[in-house]
C-alpha cells in the first residue's frame, strides 16, 4: 500500500509564519494610514468648512432685501410711461404674490422648498437619476440656493464655490423664514429683456400686473429662470411654449391644479407684448424730460432706489395725441413722392435660406407703431405680394398700392423700385386692408395742458422718439406765423382799439429807408384787399395788412413788452413790424402757455409736467403743489383776455378756424391758425376754458410743405383730432363777462368806449405807410439766424 505524501504543516512552518505576520502588520499599518488620511482629511475639511462658515457674508442684510430697482415714470393716474435703470423690477411682498404663480415656481424649481433644509436630498437623487436615464434634464439646485448664488457668488463653476454656496445656504435656512426666501428669490430672479422678478416679467411680457397672471402665463414665466434669455416668449416664443406644457404638466402632477385646468391652461392663446412695446402709454418725450430732472436732482442714484414719478398727464389724453399726431403726419405724407424701399436683399427662392434672409432684413427694419416692415415676394403693377417678420403674408392691390405707383412703374429708377428682395413698409387703412406707405421725414409736436393751473396733460414731442428724440415741444424755437397775431391785437386792446374799430385793409409799401434793407411790400395770404374793415374780421380772416396796421398803432417797443407777459421772450421778436405777422421765435410750449392766459382769464401760469415724486414704499418724497390763480399771477386785465377770447371765437366760427366749431359741434372752442412765409411751419393754436392746446407740423431743416400746405390744412385736423377725444363728457363753459366790459348792438367793448359804435379808423390817414416806426429795423438775413427771415419773406399768413 503506497501511502500519499504528507502535506506540510503550515503552523509548522517556521519561514511562512514570520511572513504572515509581516503582511498583516504592512496592512494594519496601511488601514491606519487610511484611517488616518480619511479622519485628517475630514478633520481638515471641517476646519475648512468651519473658515469657510466663518468668512461668508452677512446674509442678516436680506431680512431687509433691498434691490436695485429703476426710475418709473407715470401718468397721473398710474399708467406706466417709462422706466430707466439697469433691472426693471417691482418690489412684491410675498403676501401680494399670487398663489398661482407660487405654485408655477415651486412646481418646476423647488416642490419640496417648505420641508427641506436648503438643501433637497431626494431631489438631487431624481435628478441625477433622471440625467442617467436620459429623460429630460433636471436640476438639482433648491431655491434657497438659488438665492444665495445670486445674491452672494459668482457663476465660477469650482468645488470651492460649490461649497460655498452649500453652506450660505444652510446659514440663509437659518437666518430668514421660508417666505422671506421666496419672496428675495421672486423678486430678484433674472427673467430676460432687463426684467428682474416676476412682477416686472408679467408687465414685459404680457403686459399686466402679476396679481392679474392666469395659470397658462404664470408657467410661461416659470419657465424663464432657466435660460431667461434666449427662451423667453418674444425671444423665442416656441421654446418658451413648449417649457410651459411640460411646467403646467408639473403643476398638475403636484396638485397645484385639476387636469380640466391644466387642459384649460396649455389650450390658452397668450398674447405677448413686442420687444419695443414695453409701456401702455406712448409717453418717451415726457419721460425721458422727466429722467433728466430727476438725474439733476438726484445722481445716479436715480436709477436704483426706486423712484416713482407721477407726471400731469392724463393717460387718455396722452394716447389721444400721440394718435392724433401721427395720423395727421401719415395724412400728410400720403400726399408725397415715393421715397422708395428702405432697403433690398437677395432674396432666396425659397425654404430656410429665405426665411433667414427675411428675419434678418426685417430685424434691421423694425416695426414702427402702425407702420410695419415688410419683405416683398412678388411685385407688379397690379399687385405686390410681401411677408411679415411674424410670418404674415399680405397681398397689396387697388388703392393700397396708389401712394407706392412711381415705384411700381415699369421705367422706376432703381432707388425706387419695388421688386422681391425689397424692404417696404405697410399700414392697416380704415377699411381694413394694405396700403404701402414710408417713413415720413416731417416732424410734428403736441401739447395740451390745462389753463387753470398749468398741468399739462399731453405731449408728444415728435412723430418717433427712437427715429428722432429732439422734443419739438420744448426744443424747437420756430416763427408762429399768424398764431402770433392775437398777442399783438391784446396790446392793441389796451390802446383803445376795440374789436368794432375799422382799420383800413390797403396796400402797404416800405422802401429801404424805412426797411434799413429792401423795400417791403407786404401782401394778404390770398394777395387781395379788402379796405376798410373791422378788427374782428380782420383776425378772422388774418389780414397781415391790418396787422400790421394794428403793430403801427400800438408801437414795436410796447409790443415788445406787451407780449412778454404772456411767456414769450421778448428779445426774440424782432424790434420790427414783421413781428405783427409772427416773424420771431417761440416753442410749441411757449404758445401753450399763451394761449392758457387768454383761456383761464388773465393769468399767467407755468406749464409744469411732475405731480409728485414717491420712493419705493411709496412714501412721498416731493408734491408740486397747483397755482393759486391770484391778481399775484395776472398777466394782463380779465377784460382784456376776455374780449381776446371772443375775437378768437369769431376765428372759430366764422374764419380761418371755422372748421372747429363746425366739426365738433362746441360753443366754447377759440383759436387761430398759422403759416409762416413759404409754408415752413403749420400751427394751429386754440383752446377750451379747460384745456388749451397747441399743434406744430414741420421740417427740422426749414422747408417747403408744398403746394396747399398752411395751418388749417396740416395743424387743425390734428388739434380736431385730439380734442374730440380729450373733449368727451367735458360740459361746454363760456367764459364769465368781467368789470370793465359791454356789450353794445352785439359788440363787445371796454366799458369806456362804449359811447362810441365805431371808435375811431385806423389806416392811411392815421399811419402813414412811409413813417418810420420806433424800434431798430430788423438787420439783413445773414445776420440773424435761421428762425428770423427777411422781411420780404414774411408777409403771408
Amino acid at each position: 500500500m503506497v501511502s500519499s505524501p504528507r502535506q506540510p504543516d503550515p503552523s509548522n512552518d517556521s519561514s511562512a509564519s514570520p511572513r504572515a505576520g509581516a503582511r498583516r502588520r504592512t496592512l494594519l499599518w496601511a488601514g491606519g494610514i487610511v484611517l488616518a488620511t480619511v479622519a485628517l482629511a475630514t478633520a481638515g475639511l471641517g476646519v475648512a468648512a468651519y473658515q469657510a462658515y466663518a468668512q461668508l457674508p452677512d446674509v442678516s442684510v436680506l431680512a431687509d432685501y433691498q434691490p436695485k430697482l429703476p426710475l418709473r415714470v407715470y401718468t397721473r393716474d398710474g399708467v406706466l410711461l417709462g422706466e430707466f435703470g439697469e433691472e426693471r423690477r417691482n418690489l412684491t411682498p410675498i403676501a401680494e404674490i399670487p398663489q398661482v404663480m407660487k405654485d408655477a415656481v415651486l412646481a418646476i424649481e423647488d416642490q419640496r422648498f417648505y420641508t427641506h433644509d436648503g438643501v433637497d436630498y431626494l431631489g438631487m437623487l431624481r435628478a441625477a437619476v433622471a440625467n442617467l436615464g436620459r429623460s429630460r434634464s433636471q436640476g438639482a439646485s433648491t431655491i434657497t440656493m438659488q438665492v444665495a448664488r445670486n445674491m452672494f457668488l459668482s457663476s465660477e463653476k469650482t468645488y470651492a464655490r460649490k461649497l460655498r454656496e452649500v453652506l450660505l445656504t444652510f446659514k440663509l435656512e437659518r437666518a430668514l423664514s421660508k417666505d422671506q426666501i421666496l419672496e428675495i428669490y421672486m423678486n430678484q430672479i433674472f427673467l430676460g429683456h432687463r426684467a428682474y422678478g416676476f412682477a416686472a416679467a408679467s408687465e414685459v411680457y404680457f403686459g399686466r400686473q402679476l396679481k392679474d397672471i392666469t395659470v397658462a402665463q404664470a408657467a410661461m414665466l416659470a419657465g424663464l429662470p432657466k435660460a431667461p434669455s434666449a427662451n423667453n416668449p418674444i425671444s423665442n416664443p416656441r421654446r418658451a411654449r413648449v417649457r410651459q406644457q411640460y411646467i403646467i404638466e408639473r403643476m398638475q402632477e403636484n396638485g397645484f391644479i385639476t387636469a380640466a385646468q391644466a387642459q384649460a391652461a396649455k389650450a390658452e392663446p397668450l398674447a405677448v407684448r413686442s420687444a419695443g412695446d414695453t409701456v401702455a402709454v406712448h409717453g418717451e418725450y415726457v419721460a425721458e424730460s422727466v429722467r433728466q430732472q430727476m438725474l439733476a436732482q438726484y445722481g445716479d442714484a436715480t436709477y436704483t432706489r426706486g423712484l416713482n414719478v407721477y407726471t400731469t398727464l392724463d393717460a387718455a389724453d396722452q394716447a389721444a395725441a400721440y394718435g392724433a399726431l401721427r395720423r395727421g403726419i401719415m395724412a400728410y405724407e400720403r400726399r408725397q413722392v415715393y421715397r422708395g424701399p428702405e432697403g433690398q436683399i437677395a432674396l432666396p427662392t425659397a425654404g430656410e435660406a429665405q426665411d433667414d434672409a427675411i428675419e434678418e432684413a426685417l430685424d434691421a427694419h423694425p416695426d414702427n407703431g402702425e407702420l410695419v416692415s415688410a419683405v416683398v415676394l412678388e411685385a407688379d403693377s397690379r399687385r405686390v405680394k410681401a411677408v411679415r417678420s411674424d410670418g404674415e403674408r399680405l397681398e397689396i392691390t387697388g388703392e393700397g398700392l396708389v401712394p407706392a405707383q412711381s415705384g411700381l412703374a415699369a421705367n422706376a429708377a432703381a432707388a425706387v423700385r419695388i421688386r422681391p428682395g425689397a424692404v417696404i413698409r405697410v399700414m392697416r387703412t380704415d377699411k381694413g386692408s394694405w396700403e404701402i406707405t414710408q417713413l415720413p421725414e416731417v416732424e410734428g409736436a403736441f401739447v395740451a395742458m390745462d389753463p387753470r393751473d398749468g398741468a399739462v396733460r399731453a405731449l408728444v414731442g415728435g412723430f418717433d422718439f427712437g427715429k428722432n428724440q429732439f422734443n419739438h415741444v420744448t426744443q424747437a424755437w420756430r416763427q408762429p406765423g399768424s398764431t402770433f397775431k392775437p398777442f399783438v391785437y391784446s396790446a392793441a386792446l389796451e390802446k383803445g382799439l376795440m374789436p368794432a374799430t375799422i382799420v383800413d385793409d390797403g396796400p402797404l409799401f416800405f422802401d429801404a429807408s424805412v426797411t434799413g434793407s429792401k423795400p417791403w411790400e407786404p401782401k394778404n395770404d390770398n394777395g387781395a384787399f379788402d379796405g376798410p374793415v373791422r378788427l374782428d374780421t380782420a383776425l378772422a380772416k388774418s389780414k397781415n395788412v391790418v396787422a400790421i396796421r394794428v403793430l403801427q398803432t400800438v408801437g414795436v417797443p410796447a409790443a415788445q413788452q406787451w407780449v412778454s407777459r404772456f411767456g414769450f421772450d421778448a428779445e426774440r421778436q424782432p424790434p420790427s413790424l414783421t413781428m405783427a405777422l409772427g416773424a420771431g421765435s417761440v416753442t410749441p410750449m411757449q404758445m401753450a402757455s399763451a394761449y392758457s392766459v387768454l383761456a383761464n382769464g388773465g393769468y399767467r401760469v407755468q406749464p409744469r409736467l411732475i405731480d409728485k415724486v414717491t420712493d419705493q414704499r411709496g412714501q412721498v418724497l416731493q408734491q408740486e403743489t397747483p397755482p393759486v390763480l391770484d391778481e399775484t399771477a395776472r398777466a394782463v386785465p380779465a377784460r382784456n383776455a376776455f374780449l381776446m377770447t371772443q375775437l378768437l371765437g369769431e376765428v372759430a366760427t366764422r374764419g380761418t378756424a371755422a372748421r372747429t366749431r363746425a366739426t365738433l359741434q362746441r360753443p366754447d372752442l377759440y383759436g387761430k391758425t398759422g403759416t409762416t412765409n413759404d409754408a415752413v411751419d403749420a400751427w394751429f393754436a386754440g383752446y377750451q376754458p379747460t384745456l388749451a392746446a397747441i399743434a406744430w407740423i414741420g421740417f427740422d431743416q426749414p422747408q417747403n410743405l408744398g403746394a396747399h400746405a398752411s395751418g388749417g390744412a396740416l395743424a387743425m385736423p390734428v388739434w380736431i383730432d385730439f380734442m374730440r377725444q380729450a373733449l368727451k363728457g367735458v360740459p361746454v363753459a363760456q367764459p364769465a363777462v368781467p368789470e370793465g366790459v359791454v356789450r353794445n348792438e352785439g359788440d363787445w367793448s371796454y366799458t369806456e368806449f362804449a359811447s362810441t359804435a365805431v371808435p375811431g379808423l385806423v389806416g392811411t390817414e392815421a399811419v402813414p405807410t412811409a413813417q418810420p416806426m420806433p424800434g431798430a429795423a430788423p438787420p439783413a438775413t445773414e445776420e440773424r439766424s435761421e428762425e428770423r427771415r427777411s422781411i420780404l419773406d414774411l408777409f403771408k399768413r
